[in-house]
């Protein structure tokens, strides 16, 4: 076994996978003059090779290549479904929720003692996030409880295990990834905060078990934090149940709790056991208290970052940890001895002290799903593979991330509560509920397109096994401009605790065991330079901070539903919003307004755009690709695309395969049947966020 590895479990794969090394010799030559010879890379039968299924509306496509696979004759079934509506409709009568799909929802929010029901109203959520609100089953969505991802005889079910194997803790040496049976998950639940009104969670009873779901009386989702922690601790069993996924939970608390409520956990988790409860029996659950009596108090704090910091610490594991930290206590090293960040020194009771493919942190109020677990591990499998390329992509000028250090990263949505009056102006548009972000706006990011990011399965490359003839294979990607900015109290939390990636989240984040290894790094050079060092000397010898990103093609999968759906319509404290980095020019435009007399007399509208921060899902998938059109501008010169991507009116609806493709998009289904639209060359690619250049405006 190699020095660098822990005593066990540790994968021998020495692959940088997820550094991409945005240099001069690496996908991008940042800030070098365009040369002619990277647009006359890709010749022109290339370039009719990708031609997307946007691009004509010719009724001779190849969509049968897949027979045999129920989930995808299902997908053949609603095209033809969405055709035969604008076939047999008078031009007149055709309305653009044509494309959309999903049943008329009720969504009941306030209960009327009065009238001994609850009050509610009907919507459609169009926005393709998975929601607790409005998709009642765990599992990610209907798509995903179709496919089995356990089952290695499918591509999908190939590819995943691949990602696990690639990314994790697998050791090779012990057999090849064939024997590789399940992909080891960590949960690590953050529970501060956790309450039912103003009296902790673990000071109330939890709730009942109803054999019949009908049965079960309706509670609202912001009385208590105990139907937020249930369908969490669901998706959890819904993954393990899927055979493919060996899952532990690690539920971090401020003090101890009843044995009651850690009986209710682990019954929750009842298809995550191992054994039957005698010899060799594996418990899922594990609740660590991270404080003493002394720290009890700040650890209550929500402003204070106490538990982020201690949740980031468990799962990072860097040698430097103190006793009191909840570590083993380190030996004494010299500064010439390297540091192996590969062994954990943290306490070998905790469950986190083992070694997992991937490690999941999370608030108690955020819902991660099987949805999300595959998204995150194959948009690593995406960087990797981009990274293990010789492509280059060159630019005249530099928009690109700086740090060489990229992790996909989740950004927190909200829909809005009707028990907030200052945002029932926002509840809906029409008959559509609109999640939406808080933390973040159209300036907290750009885009930039990476050549030969898309994987097949860990490092293996689409794109011509990552040859530099094809710079027109990749995938556009969002990166994190700026830090995502909550509002109080955890804005105060973040500035305590920053997230281990610049412009990931402290409520909802991934890593696997190869990221993990190279954060370690990071921290340990940061932390030998001692607290005082300033961010330029950090930058000089430990390089950039590692840098979320996000798949414009699967963006809606790293947006993830905070349950309770009470963020919206909270003022950010000031100087501590999205856009920080522009705000300037948010106060001029605010000014010019108000010399324009625009909104006179309509200061409620006037607060609206400018005091409050909601960005519907809908409209980030916009920006992003409006942002990505700019970007590829840069090359080609102004252009103009279609304006169905931002201008979808009832009267000028997107034509049956647009919409049929961007439903999939919203959905999820360019990660999850990547086989089928992501490596054919003429299935959806543009809606997909895989192409380069734009279909042009006929």
């Amino acid at each position: 076994m190699a020095d660098d590895q822990p005593p066990h479990r540790i994968s021998g794969i020495t692959v940088t996978a997820i550094r991409l090394l945005l240099s001069a010799g690496a996908l991008f030559a940042a800030g070098a003059k365009l040369r002619e010879v990277s647009l006359n890379v890709v010749d022109n039968t290339a370039t009719t090779k990708l031609a997307s299924i946007e691009a004509s509306t010719s009724t001779s496509r190849r969509l049968s290549t897949a027979v045999g696979n129920d989930h995808i004759e299902s997908l053949h079934s609603d095209l033809a479904a969405r055709q035969k509506l604008f076939d047999d409709a008078a031009p007149g009568e055709i309305k653009y929720w044509f494309e959309y799909s999903g049943p008329l929802q009720k969504y009941f929010y306030r209960y009327s003692k009065s009238r001994k029901k609850a009050d509610s109203f009907e919507g459609r959520d169009d926005s393709g996030v998975t929601s607790s609100r409005f998709v009642p089953r765990p599992g990610g969505g209907e798509d995903y409880e179709k496919v089995d991802i356990s089952d290695l005889t499918t591509d999908v079910g190939k590819r995943f295990k691949q990602n696990c194997a690639t990314f994790g803790a697998f050791d090779p040496g012990n057999g090849a990834v064939d024997s590789y049976d399940k992909c080891r998950v960590l949960f690590s639940i953050n529970t501060v905060g956790a309450g039912a009104g103003s009296v902790l969670l673990w000071e109330t009873k939890p709730p009942r078990s109803y054999a019949d779901e009908v049965a079960r009386p309706w509670i609202s989702e912001q009385a208590t934090a105990a139907t937020s922690l249930e369908r969490g601790l669901a998706e959890v069993n819904a993954m393990c149940v899927t055979g493919a996924i060996d899952a532990r939970v690690q539920v971090l608390v401020c003090q101890p709790i009843p044995e009651l409520w850690t009986n209710w956990m682990e019954e929750q988790l009842s298809g995550c056991t191992n054994g039957d409860g005698g010899e060799g029996y594996d418990i899922p659950l594990q609740v660590v208290v991270m404080s003493s009596p002394d720290t009890a108090d700040t650890c209550h704090d929500l402003k204070s970052g106490f538990m982020e910091k201690k949740q980031q610490n468990l799962i990072l594991a860097p040698p430097f940890l103190t006793e009191n930290e909840g570590a083993a206590k380190n030996q004494e090293k010299s500064k010439d001895t390297e540091i192996n960040p590969a062994v954990k020194t943290t306490h070998p009771d905790l469950l986190s002290s083992d070694y997992y493919d991937l490690y999941v942190a999370v608030k108690w109020s955020s819902l991660v799903t099987l949805r999300s677990i595959f998204a995150f591990s194959q948009a690593s499998a995406d960087l990797a593979a981009a990274a293990a390329s010789t492509a280059k992509f060159e630019h005249k000028e530099s928009l690109l991330p700086n740090s060489s250090f990229l992790i996909p990263s989740f950004v927190r949505v909200s829909y809005v509560s009707e028990e907030n009056n200052k945002v029932a102006k926002w509840r809906m548009h029409g008959d559509f509920f609109h999640p939406a972000a808080w933390e973040i706006s159209k300036d907290s990011y750009e885009t930039a397109w990476f050549p030969h990011s898309l994987s097949s399965g860990g490092v293996n490359n689409v794109c011509k096994k990552g040859s530099t003839s094809d710079l027109k294979c990749g995938q556009w990607w969002l990166f994190m401009e700026e830090k995502q900015m909550p509002t109080s109290p955890e804005v105060y939390a973040a500035d305590e605790s920053p997230p281990v990636v610049f412009g990931g989240s402290n409520y909802a984040w991934m890593l696997t065991e190869q990221q993990r290894k190279e954060l370690v790094k990071y921290e340990v050079c940061k932390h030998s330079l001692g607290e005082n060092a300033n961010d330029k000397a950090i930058t000089d010898s430990c390089g950039h901070q590692a840098r979320g990103v996000i798949p414009l093609g699967d963006m809606e999968s790293f947006l993830v539903n905070f349950m309770p759906n009470t963020a919206l319509g909270k003022m950010h404290v000031e100087g501590k919003r999205p856009g920080y980095t522009k705000h300037q020019m948010t106060s001029e435009e605010r000014d010019e307004l108000r010399e324009r007399k625009q909104l006179k007399g309509q200061k409620d509208i006037e607060k609206a755009l400018f005091d409050y921060n909601v960005y519907p899902a809908a409209l980030m998938h916009k920006d992003a690709t409006l942002k990505a059109v700019r970007y590829r501008d840069k090359v080609e010169g102004p252009m103009k695309i279609k304006s169905g991507y931002y201008d979808v009116t009832i009267t000028k609806p997107r034509d049956a395969v647009w919409g049929w493709c961007q439903a999939m998009v919203r959905t999820g289904l360019c990660t999850l049947h990547a086989e089928y639209l992501r490596e054919q060359e003429d299935r959806c690619l543009e809606s997909c966020g895989m192409r380069l250049d734009f279909s042009a405006n006929e």
